[in-house]
């Protein structure tokens, strides 16, 4: 994999990733911009926005003017909104990338921001905040980031509550809009057959009236625990849905190599030690997996699962003892190497199209601001020892990092059932 990166006068960052023998072209638009740049106030106003901006241009003055003409590329298009970052991309025809270019940038730079798509689009993001709720095992990590983070943009959810989404004038899209869509907060990367020279030229007068000013700051993250925590939310279930998170660190720390290769021994694959006892020893669960989420000022590492009504005890339990176990066992040699192989093998096959390759460079530039290539990152990977893994779960995994979101027929008194069980100290 190979890229170029290049800043404008402007202050908005190109990269081209050049893919020689791809037929598709991937445009994608990345701005630093979501539910951690919001208030209480105006929280889900990132996401809206990104909806908004579909619904018609100074160019393309129908929400149908943009859709029909991407349908017409035969394009794969659509966006996402983060904590951190907004994104809008399409993916199309290496033929067809001028008019991708053209179409993106109108859209990112030129919305009009009609007021009667704004009202009907209320109603639509409103069914996606129901859809969420009815998903318990998505709804259960906005529990999580309330709990972890009560009343602060962190623990805000990205979508937001209906009250806001009901509130929003054009007004509110306008003002955040002019604080954050701003060409030192923006990059522009493209992947497929491409020149870098011929792209920086095409981005470059794209985007010349990109608004070149000082970009809107977010609060740093405070982080403050002592002991283990815990909350449900009743839902009449069949399953229950949980999540156990531990507080770890930002995406700058150097241990977050280490965590990889933690997590992944954890819960990467149907092999991995949370799926082998929870699923494969106990048919327990039909999901189960673990994951490292780094971000810029913080950071957590989560267990999420789906189980038994009647056996969550049980589930939480082994739980505990499988992290527990991380601390006094060293990972044998060939359980590493497993691990090891696996991040080398789906890094590699993560990144066969041009919409993955743009992602891959776009969250690191976002994020950081520096980019390392998969050879790099997987380079690390092979420098880990089972020493660095024990001595890593022995600093994370202690009572006053641990906390535990759920979603089933429990109510608030069953907390105490659940503190009993939530803690390490159980199996010292």
């Amino acid at each position: 994999m190979k890229f170029s990166k290049s800043t404008l006068p402007n202050g908005l960052r190109v990269i081209t990733i050049p893919m020689p023998d791809n037929p598709a072209v991937t445009v994608l638009v990345m701005v630093e911009a979501g539910s951690k740049y919001e208030t209480k106030e105006i929280n889900g106003l990132s996401h809206f926005l990104e909806h908004v901006m579909f619904k018609g241009t100074t160019k393309r003055p129908k929400a149908s003017d943009i859709s029909k003409e991407l349908d017409g590329l035969g394009a794969h298009y659509n966006a996402f909104t983060s904590q951190e970052f907004t994104g809008y991309y399409a993916k199309v025809d290496a033929r067809s990338l001028d008019k991708a270019l053209d179409i993106v940038s109108d859209m990112y730079q030129n919305p009009i921001f009609d007021e009667a798509e704004i009202t009907k689009e209320k109603g639509v993001i409103i069914e996606e905040i129901k859809m969420y709720n009815d998903l318990p095992q998505e709804h259960v990590h906005d529990v999580l980031s309330s709990l972890m983070f009560p009343d602060v943009p962190a623990g805000f959810s990205v979508i937001g509550p209906e009250e806001n989404i009901r509130r929003f004038t054009r007004d509110d899209f306008i003002s955040y809009r002019d604080k954050h869509y701003v060409a030192s907060g923006t990059i522009v990367v493209v992947s497929g057959p491409v020149d870098p020279k011929v792209i920086e030229e095409k981005v470059s007068s794209l985007f010349a009236s990109i608004p070149i000013k000082e970009k809107g700051k977010k609060d740093k993250v405070v982080e403050s625990q002592s002991k283990p925590q815990i909350a449900i939310s009743f839902k009449e279930t069949d399953q229950t849905h949980l999540v156990i998170s531990l507080r770890t660190f930002s995406i700058f720390d150097k241990r977050n190599t280490v965590m990889k290769l933690l997590a992944s021994v954890l819960g990467r694959g149907m092999s991995s030690r949370l799926f082998s006892r929870m699923r494969d020893q106990l048919g327990i669960c039909y999901y189960i997996r673990a994951s490292h989420n780094p971000a810029t000022d913080h950071g957590d590492l989560s267990i999420s699962a789906g189980v038994d009504n009647k056996r969550v005890d049980l589930a939480i339990e082994n739980i505990i003892i499988e992290l527990k176990r991380l601390t006094n066992e060293l990972v044998p040699e060939d359980e590493l190497r497993k691990v090891k192989n696996n991040i080398a093998g789906t890094t590699m096959l993560g990144l066969e199209t041009s919409d993955s390759q743009a992602e891959y460079v776009a969250f690191q530039e976002i994020l950081k601001r520096d980019i390392k290539l998969p050879e790099e990152k997987i380079a690390e990977i092979e420098k880990v020892t089972a020493e660095e893994v024990r001595e890593l779960a022995r600093e994370i995994f202690v009572d006053n990092k641990l906390n535990m979101a759920i979603i089933g027929p429990y109510k608030n008194a069953d907390k105490e059932r659940f503190e009993k069980i939530l803690t390490f100290a159980i199996l010292a």
